[in-house]
């Protein structure tokens, strides 16, 4: 068998870098394409961002050829590469859309199409990546629609990288070639999913197109090499997870198959497959090695380290070592990840080079930034450009030996210690309070004593109509907190001019004719930033943001020490709210697992014990929002199952601790007060125990974007209490039609019982303006009123 070797060896690397910008230019760029703007516009942002990131990269050390990841994608990469092998949903192919090279103007308005639908056709799922807060856009695996691989615009956009390198300042002699990016063929299908008549025997067969989708893959590898591209980067995440629903033999398998078709290919760049997120298993590394695959990347953040017999199958494959964690902003313990090396380079018969365990697209872009944090614990952070330093200051300890981190380990060693003794990370009254939770401090009552209590206080309709808790976040309330942080706007004009906001919101709300009112949060910057702000143990910053999806991003907090709460948080501004109006508002709140799960969270204690220090401050909150009249209390949940263990053996502890940690953050709460909590953006039915076990009396879930699969899951597990399942995707722009909400709210009363369903959209609508709001809420409004009408015409007249 004749492969093509590489061209030179595989250097030290990342897996990937933040594609927003270091001041979210691409999400700007994005947005004002979105809001009318001219798409040369958006292509020249697209373009001045390669360039730039190109440069700053090299200028951060990674000068030799294939180093520079080059990732292509504008808004996900798992888009991207749907639209790289040309797999175009039937519905858009119906309206007009086709497969497109996705750097021209037509593919950036297909990618925008498919991410965010349009007035007539709705988007691609969106759900989680992996164990994290990413969110990626499932590509949908139809019988009749084939791969057409855009394999001549993979290869202009690799020349266009490796032009913009060549224009680079710090280019001195011949500039380094870019290394392109491709989540792999297995992944792909495996994070797929099958629609229509693809998916009538069963979701797996999918998998069935993986030597269809290998063959597009050899085009795109083909195109590449000619451009002249080295090496290519071709991820296989999955391979770090056994809880997909295509068997894990059969994954391993395809593996096998696909690798060694690929590796077949004369004509090609070497192959680097890195597998994140995780342990790659014994299994996975047996089946590339099996290969001609060039180079394997494992991770060593959250990953075991290979024992010499699992590496035996890769001798003579290079090894990229992740020991440079790119989930999370703490500097690399460097002498743990030299250790890792040197026992690697022991055990591994071929070459070994450094990497971040995953790409940092995770991280924000540069700790340096940071100026106004604590300055010992802004010593304790790596963000991306830290991230690189690490890696390239690692590899040079494969090559000078121990000396190499001399002055480095000292250093790492004397800010372990200063943490060690912040005052704030061992606070013994959180110590003491923890220890001293007992069982029944995570017990409600029962169940079916709460809902009487609740009909007695709430007097609701059937169907009752609500919203998840967020309102259009306008310019105006952008630049009221603007004013307030410069200075500008002293705290009473601040809070006026946020009562105002909120009296606008609880007015709208009542003309519309919504059953259970919220207060619209204008006062939050974002919902788990908000209560880092308020509550000691966490930090925030002014410039860490990270992309969560498509052109959203957020600014993790970052929590390094025990968590209490000084003060009541949210007790006034729903107070004045509900001072408003008759009708019952919900205090609003984000439960325990969520905070953590959208936090940067400290690395030296169980997770389990921070959730529940955050649960305790929060259980405060519950019981002041109950003292001062609340009636209804809403947790948010979104993210329960973003933290999902990817070995279906470690879930069930997972799920035991996130369920007890929100039961305790709720169960200071009386029989009268009604509880909610909200769920988004997962695959409820491997959770659907846990989401039963959380207790609470209403549970709204996310639904419309995933066809309303979950309405099925919730009757076949017999759910008991009220539920919510969203009748439209609020990250759409589009308006959804009455007759739309009329079919999936007679679905969900029919399939779930008329008493316990609840009406309401599927997420917060803080991203929406207001004219798409109400448009949308006053069709769901109407289309409650018609299905309320059937429903009683079909109850018999009481004797």
């Amino acid at each position: 068998m004749t492969t093509a070797p590489p061209t030179h060896a595989l250097p030290p690397t990342v897996l990937g870098y933040p594609r927003i910008g270091p001041d979210r230019e691409i999400k700007k760029a994005l947005e004002a394409h979105w809001g009318g703007g001219d798409v040369a516009a958006l292509i020249e942002a697209i373009s001045s961002h390669r360039r730039r990131t190109l440069d700053h990269l090299v200028g951060l050390g990674l000068e030799e050829d294939s180093a520079v990841p080059a990732d292509g994608a504008v808004i996900d990469q798992v888009l991207d590469a749907s639209v790289l092998l040309g797999l175009v949903p039937r519905r858009f192919r119906d309206a007009g859309f086709a497969a497109v090279a996705p750097d021209a103007p037509e593919g950036l308005t297909l990618i925008s199409a498919l991410a965010r639908g349009t007035s007539e056709v709705e988007p691609l799922e969106l759900t989680k990546w992996f164990d994290t807060n990413y969110h990626y856009y499932v590509p949908e695996i139809e019988a009749d629609v084939a791969f057409a691989p855009q394999a001549t615009a993979l290869a202009d956009r690799f020349r266009a990288f490796r032009a913009l390198a060549e224009q680079s300042e710090r280019t001195v002699g011949a500039a380094p070639l870019p290394r392109p990016t491709l989540l792999g063929p297995v992944s792909f299908l495996v994070l797929a999913k099958s629609v229509g008549a693809a998916a009538e025997t069963s979701q797996a067969a999918r998998f069935d197109r993986l030597e269809e989708l290998v063959g597009a893959y050899a085009a795109l590898l083909g195109a590449l090499h000619e451009a002249g591209a080295a090496w290519i980067q071709l991820e296989e995440p999955v391979l770090s997870s056994d809880g997909w629903d295509i068997p894990r033999e059969q994954v391993i398998a395809g593996i096998s198959s696909a690798y060694e078709q690929l590796g077949r290919l004369t004509e090609r760049p070497a192959l680097f497959v890195p597998v994140s997120y995780g342990t790659a298993g014994d299994d996975a590394l047996a089946a590339l090695g099996g290969t001609a695959v060039e180079a394997v990347g494992i991770d060593l953040e959250r990953g075991a380290l290979p024992s010499a017999e699992a590496l035996r199958p890769l001798a003579g494959t290079t090894l990229a070592a992740g020991v440079v964690g790119g989930l999370n902003v703490w500097r690399t313990d460097v002498s743990r990840a030299a250790a890792l090396l040197d026992t690697l380079g022991e055990r591994h018969q071929g070459p070994l080079t450094v990497s971040s365990s995953t790409s940092l697209q995770h991280v924000p872009h540069d700790a340096a930034r940071e100026t106004q944090l604590d300055p010992q614990v802004a010593g304790w952070l790596a963000f991306a450009d830290q991230k690189v330093g690490e890696v390239l200051a690692l590899a040079g300890h494969l090559t000078g030996g121990a000396d190499a981190l001399e002055g480095l380990r000292a250093d790492d060693a004397a800010r372990r210690r200063l943490r060690e003794q912040h005052p704030q990370v061992h606070v013994e009254s959180v110590r003491s309070r923890l220890t001293a939770v007992e069982p029944q401090d995570r017990r409600r009552a029962e169940a079916e004593h709460r809902r009487a209590a609740q009909e007695t206080g709430l007097g609701l309709p059937p169907l009752p109509t609500t919203t998840i808790g967020s309102f259009p976040q306008t310019g105006e309330i952008r630049r009221i907190r603007a004013a307030h942080r410069r200075g500008s706007l002293d705290q009473q004009g601040y809070e006026e001019a946020i009562r105002e906001q909120i009296a606008d919101c609880v007015r709208r709300q009542e003309d519309l004719g919504l059953d259970v009112l919220v207060h619209g949060e204008a006062e939050r910057n974002d919902m788990v930033q908000y209560f880092a702000e308020n509550l000691e143990g966490f930090i925030t910053t002014a410039h860490g943001w990270v992309q969560s999806y498509g052109s959203r991003c957020l600014r993790p907090p970052i929590l390094f020490g025990d968590v209490h709460r000084p003060a009541p948080i949210t007790v006034d501004w729903i107070r004045y709210a509900a001072s408003l109006t008759k009708k019952p508002v919900k205090g609003m709140l984000t439960g325990p697992v969520t905070i953590l799960a959208w936090s940067f969270v400290r690395d030296d204690q169980p997770l389990a014990d921070t959730a529940d220090q955050i649960a305790l401050a929060l259980r405060d909150e519950v019981q002041d929002l109950q003292a001062a009249g609340v009636k209804i209390i809403q947790v948010d949940e979104p993210a329960l199952r973003e933290l999902l263990p990817l070995q279906v053996a470690e879930r069930p502890d997972y799920l035991r601790w996130s369920v007890e940690s929100f039961r305790l953050s709720t169960s200071g709460a009386n029989a009268a007060t009604q509880l909610h909590t909200h769920l988004c953006y997962s695959e409820f039915e491997t959770v659907i125990d846990a989401i039963d076990a959380l207790d609470a009396d209403v549970t709204t879930l996310e639904a419309s974007r995933s066809g309303f699969e979950v309405v099925s899951a919730l009757s076949e597990h017999g759910f008991s209490r009220g539920i919510g399942p969203g009748v439209w995707d609020i990250h759409s722009p589009r308006v959804p039609g009455v007759d739309e909400l009329i079919d999936r709210l007679r679905l969900a009363a029919e399939v779930l019982g008329t008493q316990r369903v609840w009406s309401n959209p599927d997420c917060g609508l803080k991203t929406r303006g207001w004219e798409e709001t109400e448009a949308s809420l006053r069709h769901l409004v109407n289309a409650t009123a018609v299905v309320r009408a059937e429903l009683a015409a079909k109850v018999p007249a009481s004797v």
